[in-house]
């Protein structure tokens, strides 16, 4: 397990749903913007399916909102939503050009995402929305780079992402020392209040987080760490 190199300013989340980047991400995102480095979310969907009880018009207002505060917590100002169909993302040419629009405008040297893989780490199947996503970000930093695709975008080519990280991997490589950053995390992922009330009191996200946290910590010889799925540009 090797640390992240942390010798870069911007970074560009791309993610599925709200609350994504809360399972430990947003830990390394507080690190991130303590140094004054600078961080933008890209949303795919604003959630709307995610919410059984719920409408999803109001679902989508309700989880962008906490998404907002979940970003604000953690130092991160800047949130944008593709309005892509929650629960039904396709990958394809579409989920492509959209993330490469994303990554030209905004012109990152790191991206991050959401594991990718069919399984969590210790098992349990991954969700179609998170696995087709997280492919078309790695794709999407290739095409966002070659200036002869995509190009009705009108869009100057990007070809500075040094590497994407991919959070919650069973392929971790790498890890972020969030020594002291933890509780940021934590209180990210409370932000998002209504979707977690509809999980029930069994939930405790400081519990869950903070367990995470220790377990790579011990495997990367520190505190309190997260750890990603690396691939180099």
């Amino acid at each position: 397990m090797e640390a992240v190199p942390e010798d870069w300013e911007r970074a560009l989340t791309v993610v599925a749903h709200p609350d994504d980047l809360e399972y430990g991400t947003s830990a390394a995102i507080a690190k991130w913007t303590s140094q004054g480095k600078t961080v933008t979310e890209v949303l795919a969907t604003r959630g709307e399916a995610g919410i059984d009880s719920m409408d999803p018009r109001d679902a989508a207002r309700v989880r962008s909102a906490e998404q907002i505060e979940a970003a604000r917590l953690v130092g991160v100002d800047n949130v944008e939503f593709l309005d892509l169909p929650d629960g039904m993302l396709e990958y394809g040419l579409a989920l492509r050009r959209a993330i490469a629009g994303a990554i030209r405008w905004h012109r990152p040297e790191v991206v991050l995402s959401v594991n990718f893989r069919e399984e969590w780490p210790g098992g349990g199947f991954n969700m179609a929305d998170h696995r087709v996503l997280g492919l078309a970000v790695a794709d999407a930093i290739r095409d966002a780079a070659n200036r002869w695709v995509f190009r009705d975008l009108d869009l100057e080519p990007w070809q500075g992402v040094r590497f994407a990280l991919f959070g919650g991997s069973p392929r971790a490589t790498h890890y972020v020392d969030v020594t002291g950053h933890l509780q940021a995390g934590i209180d990210s992922l409370l932000a998002h209040r209504v979707y977690f009330a509809t999980l029930g009191a069994d939930f405790d996200a400081a519990a869950v987080l903070t367990g995470a946290a220790e377990e790579s910590g011990r495997a990367a010889g520190v505190q309190h760490a997260t750890t990603f799925e690396m691939i180099e540009s």
